[in-house]
This record gives structure tokens, sequence and C-alpha cells, in this order.
């Protein structure tokens, strides 16, 4: 720690241009987050390559932006900004707030060379050589290009690496270069954020307990293919800013708005946030206004919150009962899981995704490996009209593996059970003759494993007669990593054949 000065935090200068020169109020959160966020080190570059803002809506993310990108213009002569947003209306509303401000101050506006109204191609650019462009985030977006600030919006909408990998890297051969992400809270959807804000935690002493288990293969399994090998080495020169509500406190807490909302009071009143209060449903508020994470989506295919109910950290299956895998493939091929079921102490059911790696191959070396007369395993595998159909042929010729075959009336069969088993989190009796626990029916328990949460938040389906299955085609982010785990619980579920024997085989019975 050290005292932040003009000397060491380009934020005093930022300050000043806002306020003297374009004649801003900034509010007290948005002067401390500018100090902080742009501290320097002994050469002059930022501490912080890379900036993420997490603060509830409404508070002032745009403002800053704009404030930003005409302090690195005019002040810092960088010579190229480049605003993004995964919706480029956004990215274009936050550039069009600081040509207006640029075009209001005379100073300013005498070094305005041209402003570009071109649709997709929108851009101020000054008579010295500095430029602010508006760039599509997508996986082509910023390429060839040299930025010397990124501003991406909106974050949590970023639901893949393309735009990330493409915008960012704009910066490589930029010393003096910065990125700074801001958003509101995210989902289970929200992959780039979310990683993000985990590895930020790491070095924070995971104040919100999202790091207790490591960099687990689940969130690894987000990253691009380059990274799964490699995971980035530690380093400060990812920065968080977070304003957030508490986890768990009431809807109703006071002081946890307050928390979310710096800039309650200057420009956010507790009557507004009542209101949205009483006409949100819980995790739109909590996401949106208290800036706080759903583990799941805002949709999905299950009752609200149910999915979430059903984490359970100590969950397992129990020492002796009996796995069942199941492999599932993407529609595209590009991706195969592998999870396994089994019954817990309590005779519920506990499901994981256990392995998944790109292609599908890979899937019969693993079981090959695994198998043996010591350790005699279990698979279910879609038989026909699935990506993983083709896999059967191999399965079937490894020794000690029974292969399940998955099919007909049984996919549907398997999906409402599992679906069942999700909703059973929210099971209330019905009636006097339903008041026993032995009642309830069984229930699906997982842990928190982000590649199952994304499948589970977003999946949607399609009719199979008059059932319904997981529509891997049409589910935004796949629902492999569910439809492997739905159809492992399926085989768990199915009810024990007893086989009757005749009390005439008795030996008890037999007559000498």
């Amino acid at each position: 720690m050290r005292k932040l000065t003009p000397r060491t935090s380009a934020g005093f200068k930022a300050i000043e241009f806002a306020e003297d020169l374009l004649g801003l109020d900034l509010f007290p959160w948005q002067k401390w987050f500018l100090i902080h966020a742009l501290e320097l080190m002994p050469d002059g570059s930022f501490r912080f390559r890379t900036v993420v803002l997490l603060v509830a809506r409404q508070n002032g993310k745009s403002t800053l932006a704009q404030v930003l990108a005409l302090f690195f213009m005019y002040v810092r002569a960088a010579r190229l900004v480049i605003g993004t947003a995964q919706n480029l209306d956004i990215a274009e509303e936050v550039w069009a707030g600081a040509v207006e401000i640029a075009e209001e101050c005379e100073e300013l506006a005498a070094e305005i060379k041209k402003v570009n109204q071109t649709n997709g191609k929108k851009s101020l650019d000054l008579t010295t050589g500095e430029r602010y462009k508006v760039q599509t985030a997508s996986r082509r977006g910023g390429r060839g290009l040299s930025g010397d600030l990124i501003l991406l919006d909106e974050l949590r909408e970023h639901q893949s690496w393309d735009a990330w990998g493409a915008i960012t890297k704009t910066t490589m051969a930029r010393a003096m270069a910065i990125i700074l992400a801001l958003s509101n809270a995210g989902d289970a959807s929200s992959i780039v954020l979310r990683y993000l804000r985990k590895m930020a935690h790491a070095a924070l002493g995971d104040p919100d307990g999202i790091n207790s288990d490591g960099l687990t293969p689940d969130l690894v399994d987000a990253l691009p293919a380059e990274l799964e090998d490699n995971p980035p080495a530690e380093d400060d020169a990812l920065g968080i800013f977070e304003w957030s509500a508490p986890p768990g406190c009431s809807l109703d807490d006071r002081d946890g708005w307050a928390a979310a909302n710096p800039s309650l009071g200057y420009a956010i009143t507790e009557r507004a946030i009542a209101a949205a209060r009483k006409t949100d449903p819980e995790w739109i508020f909590r996401t949106e206004v208290l800036c706080q994470w759903n583990d799941g989506t805002n949709e999905g295919p299950f009752p609200p919150g149910s999915w979430e109910a059903g984490v359970d950290l100590d969950s397992a299956i129990a020492a002796g009962a009996s796995v069942t895998y199941c492999i599932d493939t993407e529609h595209d091929r590009t991706r195969s899981y592998i999870a396994a079921a089994g019954r817990r102490l309590d005779q519920d059911v506990h499901v994981e995704v256990v392995a998944a790696r790109y292609g599908s191959t890979w899937t019969v070396d693993w079981f090959r490996e695994r198998a043996s007369a010591a350790r005699p395993m279990r698979v279910v595998v879609q038989s026909r009209g699935a990506p993983v159909s083709g896999l059967l042929a191999d399965l079937q010729k490894i020794d000690h593996l029974t292969v399940v075959e998955w099919g007909g009336p049984d996919l549907g069969g398997g999906c409402g059970k599992f679906y069942d088993g999700v909703k059973a989190h929210q099971w209330t009796p019905d009636g006097a003759e339903a008041e026993t626990e032995d009642d309830r029916p069984v229930r699906i328990w997982h842990l928190p494993q982000p590649v199952l949460d994304l499948a589970a938040g977003t999946a949607v389906t399609k009719p199979l007669g008059e059932a319904w299955v997981w529509n891997r085609k049409a589910s935004p982010y796949g629902a492999a990593p569910l439809m492997a785990a739905t159809g492992a619980a399926w085989d768990v579920l199915q009810p024990v054949e007893v086989v009757p024997v005749s009390a005439y085989e008795s030996g008890s019975l037999m007559v000498v």
C-alpha cells in the first residue's frame, strides 16, 4: 500500500479535467475510482492493465467512460480509444455522449477535426491525430488496430471469449494502455466477467467464497482452448472495483441498497429503489439493483430458484453406491461431456460433470483406461439421432464396461424425471395424505459447476411425441452437459427389477 497523490495517480488529473474543463460534478465514488484505477507505476505506466468496474445500474458508469475517453485523447494524447459493447447501440450511445460533451466545450471543440456519424463506422477525430472509434464486439472487432484505451461496456453480456480476445489484444504493443470493463453483476452465462472476477478475487482473500475450491476444471472449461493447459500466472495487473450488496442480504436491507448504489443520494433516491423492489422479480432486483451474482440465469427451463436450491457443497455419491456415467456431445460436435450420477446417503441423487474436452473420440479412451475387473463401469449413451450415437460400437468393445442404450420414449421420460428432481427442491405437501418426508419426490443435487450451471440455466426444450427433451441445437449455450447429467440420473432412477422366486424353490420346503 502507498499513498496516492497527483504524482502516483493520473486520477487526480482526470478529476481536474472533468470538473474544471468539462464542467462535470463527479460523485465522490467516481473520484475515488479514478484515483485508484489510474494508479501509476514508477515508469509512468498504469499499475492495472485491466480494470473491472462492477456497480448497479444507473450509477454513472457511462459518465466515467466518457470522461476517460476524452481525458485520454486530450490530455494523455492517446492515439486510439476503442469503445465497444455486446450491443453496438450501447457503445454508440456512450460515444455520442462523449462527442456532445466535447462539442459543447469551446476549448475541446476547437481541436475536433471531424465527427464520423456513419453507422458502424462512428468516430471522433482530433486535429492532432487522436481518435475515438466505436467497434463491434465480435471475434473480428479491433483486429489490426492498436488501442491505448479500451472501453468494454456491459461485459456481463460477453458469453464467449471471441470479442474479448479480439479487442483487448489491441493493447499488447502499447506500454501505457489500459482496458476498462464496465458492468453490473452477471449470471451463469457471463463467461468472461465471471472468470475475471474469480481471478481478481483470488488475490483479495476470496471475499465471496467463489474461490473456495480453487481454479476448478469446470471454470477452466469456459476458457479458450489455448488457456486450458496453461492457466494464466498470478499478476497484480488486474484490478477489480466492485460496489455490491453483501451476499445473502435481505432485499429490504437499506445498507445493502447503499453498498450497491454509491450514487444514492446524488442521482438515485431510496424511493426509486423501493419502487423497483416492489415490481421486480427477486433475481432481477438482486442483479440489476443490488449488483449481486446469480449462479443460474434470470430465465431457464426450471422453476426460478429450484436449480440453485439443489446446490450442496457436501453432496456426493454414497460410498459403495453404484455409479452410472453418461456421455453427450454438442450438436456441432465441438465438445463432449461425461457426467456421473448415483444415490446419496439420503437416497436422493447426486449428479456432476466429471470430464469435458473438445471432440468426442477421447471419451472411448477415457473409459478404456478406467474400466477393469476390479472396477466395472456403466455408461448411458443415446442410441439414435444424436452426435454421440456413433461411439456406441467402440464403447461396446471395452471390457468391463456395460453400455446402456438410451432412446425412444425413455429420452422424454428421463428429461421429465430430471426436471421433477430439480423442481422437488420446492416441493410442499399437498393435502393431509402427503405430509411425510417419504412422500417427497427424489431430489437432484449437484455441486456448483459453472459448466453445468450454464446449461441448466439456459437450456430450452423440444417436443418428443407427448414428452419433451433438452434441445442441444436451440439452447443458446448448448445442452450437452445437462443432457449427460440427465442420462446418468435416468439410469439411477430406474426401478430395481425384482425377480420373483417360488416358495417351492426354498430349501426349507424341499422334501427329503
